[in-house]
């Protein structure tokens, strides 16, 4: 309870919190589609930069190696609980289950940047290398969605065309993402220039960037809720798993750092991970793979409950666990 508190006394959260406010009571508040873009672009742009500085500066190890390792089946493995549940308890058939599973074992980076900066501010500075970890993760999970859903029997995929786009196609989309395209170049900038090279554009990139999360916040608040406003599908049993499943997936993270020996704040960073949602590349592949799929159950449920569920509450939950357990 101490940690969540703790979290709405950051300016970040807080803008989130008044865009979101903001469109509960109808207001015309908006940040312009170009505005939010640049700030998207920007912030991937400095914790690509900031990662790639820190891993040279930490040099590589086994240890790397077996966190990537551990991000990579998290994401594979993650969306077949998520499946289960979705199945059993949100009622959904097969594609549509197969479809908000794959959200839930791939990432969102939004949720990964206000969770570094939170946990930067709270002196718990997560290792450089997990922006690689990141970009691990953006992928598998939608291979895993699409091998539960081919699993799912004639009449599932009777009802999907997945079935018409090859595996290597799909990948080549979910790769050449615009949001993984910039997260794993600025990356390897970052590595190739070194913390020397880095020091030029620290003000730009470290000194802007609270200020930019801020404003880039308050337009996510204000989607966020707005999607909310106009949810139709869902019923309270998904509502209860837009919750749940990150709970559950942030605690299998925290606890699965803790074992392999990560520090408290890469520890919680893991978690934060394994909990966020994607609602930019995971989409996108599913429009391709899962047409059959509706949009309006996993983007909701995704950006309207499970984001802002992560960044008013979740962060400090996993942060205070992995504060626990290490």
């Amino acid at each position: 309870m101490f940690g969540a508190l703790a979290a709405l006394g950051n300016p970040a959260v807080l803008f989130f919190l008044l865009g979101a406010v903001a469109a509960f009571a109808r207001s015309d508040l908006a940040v312009p589609e170009a505005v939010a873009k640049g700030l998207s672009i920007f912030l991937m742009m400095s914790i690509g930069l900031r990662g790639g500085v820190e891993v040279v500066h930490a040099g590589l190890s086994s240890g790397v190696a077996l966190v990537a390792l551990a991000g990579l089946s998290l994401s594979f493995l993650l969306p077949v609980p998520a499946f289960l549940a979705l199945r059993s308890i949100g009622r959904l058939d097969v594609v549509n289950a197969a479809a908000v599973a794959a959200h839930y074992g791939s990432v969102s980076v939004v949720t990964f940047v206000t969770g570094h900066d939170l946990l930067i501010a709270r002196g718990l500075a997560p290792a450089g290398y997990m922006v690689a970890v990141l970009a691990i993760m953006e992928t598998p999970a939608i291979v895993s969605a699409l091998l539960l859903a081919r699993s799912g029997g004639a009449k599932a995929r009777a009802s999907s065309t997945d079935a018409t786009v090859p595996l290597p196609e799909l990948l080549r989309e979910v790769l050449a993402n615009g949001s993984v395209v910039l997260l794993a170049g600025s990356f390897a900038i970052g590595a190739a220039i070194g913390e020397a090279g880095f020091k030029p554009v620290a003000p730009l990139f470290d000194g802007l960037f609270r200020g930019a999360l801020c404003l880039f916040l308050l337009d996510m608040g204000l989607v966020a809720a707005r999607r909310l406003l106009d949810a139709r599908l869902l019923t309270p049993a998904l509502v209860l798993l837009g919750i749940a499943l990150p709970l559950l997936n942030g605690s299998i993270g925290v606890v699965l750092g803790s074992l392999l020996g990560l520090g408290t704040g890469t520890a919680a960073e893991l978690g934060i991970l394994a909990a966020s949602a994607s609602y930019i590349a995971v989409p996108a592949a599913m429009r391709m793979a899962l047409p059959a799929a509706d949009p309006g159950r996993y983007l909701t449920m995704s950006l309207g409950i499970t984001f802002p569920f992560n960044i008013i509450v979740g962060i400090a939950l996993y942060t205070s666990l992995a504060e626990h357990l290490t």
